[in-house]
C-alpha cells in the first residue's frame, strides 16, 4: 500500500483466506441465487472466482438452505460464509455443514443463551463470526438513545454485539457497520477502528444500482481504505454479483492498494482519437478479465498523451492511423495493424504479468521467512 499506514488488527482465517493482520485486503461478494439450488449457486461462485472474488457469502433463510451448504462447501472453489438471521438453529446447522465463517447479528439471533450456543459451536470448529450491524438492525433502545440510526448508534450496537461474544470467550471476530448513507458509514467505522483490533469488513449497505452504488461505495470505502481502515470489502450493488467484485477490485486499485489483477487505464477520447478506442478497450477488458497479474495496462487514443501514458504503464498502446504502437516496460515494441492491436497487447500482458507475479511471490516468500510479527494485545473496547 503506497502512502497508507494500515490499522493494526488481529488476523482470522476464512478457509485459506486471511482477514486482518498482514493479509492482503480481500474482496467479497454474495450469491444471488437460491442457496437451495446447489448447482446454480456453485455456478455463480465459480463465475465470481473467475473475476477475482476471494470469499463468497450465501444466504441461509431456512433449514433446507443450511443443508445445501454441505454440498456447496464441498465443491466450492472459494471459502463459503453462511449468512444467518433470526434463527440460531440455522447457524448451528451451517456450522455442521462446514461453513468457513458465520455472519450473524447477535441482536436478532434470539438472546444471550442462543448467542452462546452459536459461539460455542463456531469455536469448536475453529471458524470466525462476522458481527454484522446494519442501520436497519439497530436495537430499539439504541435507536431511541441517539434519535435514529446515527453513526454513534451503529458503533454502540457493534460494541454490544462484540461484548456478547466476548462474554462467551469468543474473539475470532470480524466486524461490519454498514449504513446506506456514506458519511454515517465512514464515521461509524472510524469510531470503532480506534476502540478494538478486530478486523473490519467494509461496505455500504443498500448502496443502489451500478452507477449510484459504485459512486457511494467508492467514496466510503476509498476514504476509509486511504485512512488505513479496512481488512476486507464487499460492494453491495443491485446487479449481478460479478460487477460487485469488479468494482471492489477497482476501488482497491484506485486508492493505490496492490491487488492481483490487471489495472486498465484509458483516455476518454476526443476529436484527436485515431482509432476505434471504445471497441478496442472493450475487447481488451473482456480478454483480460480474471487475469491475476499485478500489472498496469494503458489503452490510449492519440499522440498527445498516448505515448507518454503507454510508456509509463507496464504495457500500453498508443493508437495511430489504422495502427497502434505497442509499449512494454517503458520501451516501444513495434507498430502493429489495427486488427493485431488487441492480440499483441494481451501477449505482452501475459509475458510481463508472469514475470511480475513471479518476482512478487519471491519477495513475499523471503519476507515471510524473515518475519513472525504478531499482535499481542487483543483487548477491545
Amino acid at each position: 500500500m503506497l502512502g497508507i499506514t494500515r490499522r493494526r488488527s488481529r488476523q482470522v482465517m476464512v478457509g485459506q483466506v486471511g482477514i486482518g493482520g498482514n493479509a492482503r485486503i480481500s474482496v467479497q461478494s454474495m450469491t444471488k441465487t437460491d442457496t437451495r439450488d446447489v448447482d446454480a449457486t456453485l455456478s455463480q461462485i465459480r463465475s465470481l472466482k473467475d473475476v477475482g472474488c476471494d470469499i463468497v457469502r450465501c444466504a441461509v433463510p431456512d433449514m433446507e438452505a443450511a443443508m445445501a451448504l454441505q454440498e456447496i462447501k464441498k465443491r466450492s472453489p472459494l471459502p463459503v460464509v453462511a449468512d444467518v438471521h433470526f434463527d440460531y438453529r440455522l447457524a448451528l446447522a451451517a456450522v455442521r455443514a462446514g461453513a468457513d465463517k458465520l455472519r450473524i447479528n447477535p441482536g436478532n439471533i434470539g438472546g444471550r443463551e442462543r448467542v452462546a450456543k452459536v459461539a460455542e459451536a463456531a469455536k469448536a470448529q475453529g471458524i470466525p463470526i462476522r458481527v454484522g450491524v446494519n442501520s436497519g438492525s439497530i436495537p430499539r433502545d439504541v435507536l431511541q438513545k441517539y434519535s435514529g440510526p446515527t453513526w454513534e448508534a451503529l458503533a454502540e450496537s457493534a460494541k454490544r454485539s462484540i461484548s456478547q461474544l466476548a462474554d462467551e470467550d469468543f474473539e475470532d471476530i470480524v466486524v461490519s457497520l454498514k449504513a446506506s448513507d456514506v458519511m454515517t458509514t465512514i464515521e461509524a467505522y472510524r469510531a470503532l477502528a480506534g476502540l478494538c483490533d478486530f478486523p473490519l469488513h467494509l461496505g455500504v449497505t443498500e448502496a443502489g444500482g451500478v452507477r449510484t452504488g459504485t459512486v457511494k461505495s467508492s467514496i466510503a470505502l476509498g476514504t476509509l481504505l486511504m485512512e488505513g481502515i479496512g481488512d476486507t470489502i464487499r460492494v453491495s450493488l443491485t446487479c449481478k454479483p460479478e460487477e460487485e467484485v469488479r468494482v471492489g477490485i477497482a476501488i482497491l486499485s484506485g486508492v493505490g492498494i496492490a491487488v492481483d489483477s490487471v489495472e486498465i487505464i484509458s483516455c476518454p477520447t476526443c476529436g484527436r482519437c485515431r482509432g476505434d478506442l471504445m471497441t478496442i478497450l472493450k475487447d481488451v477488458e473482456e480478454r483480460l478479465e480474471g487475469f491475476r497479474y499485478p500489472i498496469k495496462v494503458a489503452v490510449m487514443g492519440c499522440e498527445v498523451n498516448g505515448p507518454g501514458e503507454a510508456r509509463e504503464a507496464d504495457v500500453g498502446v498508443a493508437l495511430g492511423e489504422k495502427s497502434g504502437l505497442i509499449f512494454s516496460e517503458g520501451r516501444p515494441r513495434g507498430r502493429v495493424s489495427s486488427e493485431d492491436i488487441v492480440p499483441r497487447l494481451v501477449e505482452e500482458v501475459v509475458k510481463i504479468g508472469k514475470q511480475k507475479a513471479k518476482a512478487k511471490n519471491s519477495l513475499k516468500s523471503s519476507r515471510e521467512m524473515g518475519s513472525s510479527e504478531s499482535i499481542g494485545n487483543n483487548t477491545c473496547l
